[in-house]
Formats: structure tokens, sequence, C-alpha cells
């Protein structure tokens, strides 16, 4: 039976070798709407919050494999891979449908080091990229920003296109207000969420989306220090599910 809270998933994004992927299947065994996000940009992996290739194929992709399709994953691209992507080079893409990915997030932002002058040009082939890859749900960061670049889908849609509200573009910064979801396409929010302050989120957002199903993701309020090291601190997923279960009411959402 569908649970009648409107909330589609939790993302936990910044995946990265410091997470024990035992750990994080345990987790969606026991939660199958945790989403858990991987940061791809290449001149940054092995760094905190950027996965390497070799964590990403061989231990993830085992971890997913043994979940028999309750984990979710979601690819967050940045820098180099979304200019691929804006340039019509969709190989990237082939390669995470084959790891267990789902959904492939755009940060189309300067601060992701993307070209961003290229926006203005790129929505076309933006269009050509997504209507070839089906099997692929796409999250266009919907802010001022890269106005030029998801706008046009809201007059022509998509039917694997989302849009993810964010006008701290992937800073992590909460907003004064939330914007009410358009009726044509899947909605997420994120900026700022995290383990303190995700009721109070999920409050202001049900004032503004009715009955639409949404989800939210949150980043840096996930990280940690660790003996010295910016670690992935799946505890902090856990307060957040905690919270989400206990304080929200949504028993009947938590298996």
């Amino acid at each position: 039976m569908p649970h009648p809270y409107p909330l589609r998933a939790l993302g936990f994004c910044s995946i990265d070798d410091s997470c024990d992927p035992d750990i994080l299947l345990s987790v969606s065994r026991s939660y199958s709407f945790v989403e858990w996000g991987v940061l791809f940009r290449p001149d940054k992996e092995g760094e905190p919050r950027y996965a390497t290739e070799s964590y990403v194929k061989d231990k993830l992709y085992k971890a997913y494999k043994a979940s028999n399709g309750c984990m979710k994953l979601a690819a967050h691209l940045c820098g180099s891979r979304v200019n691929e992507v804006l340039r019509g080079d969709d190989s990237f893409l082939k390669t995470l449908v084959s790891l267990g990915f789902k959904r492939v997030q755009i940060n189309a932002t300067s601060v992701n080091g993307v070209d961003t002058s290229t926006l203005p040009s790129a929505s076309k082939i933006l269009r050509t990229v997504i209507s070839g890859n089906r099997e692929l749900e796409f999250i266009l960061q919907r802010s001022e920003e890269t106005r030029e670049l998801w706008e046009p889908f809201d007059a022509e849609v998509e039917g694997n296109v989302s849009m993810l509200f964010d006008e701290s573009k992937g800073t992590g910064v909460l907003p004064s207000t939330y914007t009410p979801p358009p009726s044509q396409y899947p909605v997420g929010y994120a900026g700022g969420i995290g383990p303190s302050n995700v009721v109070s989120v999920l409050e202001s957002i049900l004032k503004v989306s009715g009955e639409k199903d949404f989800w939210i993701d949150m980043e840096s309020s996930l990280r940690s220090n660790v003996d010295g090291v910016d670690s992935f601190d799946v505890m902090k997923c856990q307060r957040v599910i905690r919270r989400v279960c206990e304080e929200v009411g949504l028993y009947q959402f938590c298996s």
C-alpha cells in the first residue's frame, strides 16, 4: 500500500571512499526510500566527497548487486562530466546504467566547475541526450544561474526529467522560502538541510507542495572530521532517518 506522506526519497549525497558499502547496504535494506548520491568530477576524484572509480565500480557496485534492487543510487555530475553531456557525449551515462544508477543530476553551475557560458546553446543538445537515455531520470538543478538550461523544459516536458530547487547552487545554504512545485514534472528540494532541521524543512515544503510528491537532498551536513579527514558520516544519515520516521510520524514509511 502506498504511503500517504508525499516524500519520495531522502537523498544523502557525497558518498566517497570513506564509506563502508556494507553499511550503506544495511541502511538501504531497512529504509528503501534512501538514495545515495555519488559526486562525479574527474579533476577531484579521490578527494573527500568524490569517490574513486575503483570504489564505485568494485565496492559500491558489489553492494548494489547484493541489495536485489533496494539500494537507490544517483549520480551527481559536476565539472567535465557535465560539460561532456552538454556537448552531447553520453558515453559516461551509459556506464552509470550498468552500475545500477537510476538517476543523474546535472550540476551545471560555475561553483561545480562547469563552463556556464555554454548554457544558452546547450538546452537542445541536453534534450537529445535525455531523450536518448530513457532508462535514466535526469535531474536539472533549477536556479537563476541555470535558467537558460532548464527553462525550455517548462514548455516542452520530457518524461524522464525532474527539477531540483536549490538556489544555493550546491553550497548548502538554507533558503528563506520554498517555491511551489510545477505540476508537469517531479521535483526535489536541497540547500542547507540536515539532521538538526529536516523536520522543519519538511513542514515548510509541505505548506507549498500540497499533495505532490517531492524528495529532499543533503550533502554538507553529512560530513564529519574523522582523524583529521573529511569523511561521510552515516551516523548523521541515520539521525535524519530517525527524525523523519519518528518525529514526522512516518512509521508506515519506514520498514
